[in-house]
């Protein structure tokens, strides 16, 4: 028999998938909209608890739609991930020895990328 808690997905999964209904459509979503776009058998009512809370972190934005809401992302996926790395790094007070762990970690590629960015006058 298994267990409900071996059943849940891994945690940001459901967040990552709404995500990828409303940058799909490209306009305005309702949670019904978004519940068939993720095709998963979700309740609308789930679909609409993570809306709700993509909206409070300032993920998504919403707009009036009948009696309830239409939402849309505040940034692109890049956007998102770049935001995701500055909250991490202002979860710790030595930045500057994440940045200098983070750097270390770089794939050679990577680290020419990050030159090319931070070094502009030099392309």
């Amino acid at each position: 028999m298994t267990d409900a808690k071996d059943e849940r997905r891994p945690a940001g999964e459901l967040e990552a998938g709404v995500m990828a209904v409303l940058w799909a459509a490209g306009a305005p979503q309702t949670p019904g909209q978004v519940q068939r776009g993720l095709g998963s058998g979700l309740a609308r009512t789930t679909v609409t608890t993570i809306l709700t809370r993509l909206y409070d972190k300032g993920v998504v934005e919403r707009r009036r739609q009948g009696r309830g809401y239409a939402y849309y992302p505040v940034q692109d996926a890049h956007g998102l991930t770049a935001r995701r790395m500055h909250s991490e790094l202002d979860r710790d007070t030595d930045r500057e020895t994440v940045l200098a762990r983070f750097v270390a970690q770089l794939s050679p590629d990577d680290e020419r990328v990050l030159r090319d960015l931070l070094e502009p006058g030099e392309r």
